[in-house]
């Protein structure tokens, strides 16, 4: 563990059965420390919960054994495609809502959102993008790098899950959708009452006809 926490990586390989401790817990100090390194787990868990977990806890990837090596270098290229975490724009905002990529912490008016790492993920791109069309596409090679052709059912049920997270309960919705094309984080103002009629405003006025 100490070792992932002295430098800074590029990537890291991370093997969940270690001798000593288990690998989820090396994966989840990484993050708690602020670490936003690429982690791609190597594990013999295969079954849908361990890939649940592994993902929800921090993981960039996941590839479990036996696999072929050819397969484990395409995905190491396609994480280390990812643009780099740029520090100086590790906190990220828009209006009220505050994402931290360093801690991994996201916010909004001061509340705590806790994020699985999908919806973080596509959470950071958009805000990352914001005021600007991202595409289904986009997502799917920023998110999925593993699995570029990812269905749009699946980004679709992911951002709706963000936005139960994010936008529910606010009076201003951020993560707007941009019909057959994808998503847009935007600040865009809450609806206001419309205005009285001339016939109610004069009504409350003292008639000056006369004067």
């Amino acid at each position: 563990m100490a070792r992932s926490l002295d430098f800074d990586y590029d990537l890291i390989l991370l093997d969940l059965l270690l001798p000593d401790m288990d690998g989820v817990e090396v994966l989840k100090a990484l993050r708690a420390a602020g670490r936003a390194t690429r982690v791609l787990v190597l594990t013999c868990r295969d079954k849908v919960e361990d890939r649940v977990k592994g993902l929800d806890t921090g993981a960039d990837d996941y590839l479990a054994k036996p696999f072929d090596f050819g397969e484990l270098l395409a995905r190491v290229r396609a994480l280390l495609r990812r643009t780099p975490l740029d520090v100086s724009a590790s906190l990220l905002r828009m209006g009220d809502l505050e994402l931290d990529t360093r801690r991994r912490y996201v916010t909004r008016e001061g509340k705590e959102l806790r994020l699985p790492a999908k919806q973080f993920a596509i959470l950071e791109y958009l805000m990352r993008h914001a005021n600007q069309v991202v595409t289904r596409q986009d997502l799917a090679r920023h998110v999925w790098p593993s699995e570029p052709n990812a269905s749009n059912n699946v980004i679709d049920v992911t951002v709706h899950l963000l936005r139960e997270s994010v936008d529910r309960g606010y009076p201003v919705s951020l993560i707007q959708t941009v019909r057959g094309v994808g998503y847009q984080l935007a600040a865009v103002s809450a609806l206001v009452p419309p205005p009285q009629s001339a016939q109610g405003v004069s009504s409350s006025q003292p008639n000056r006809a006369g004067m």
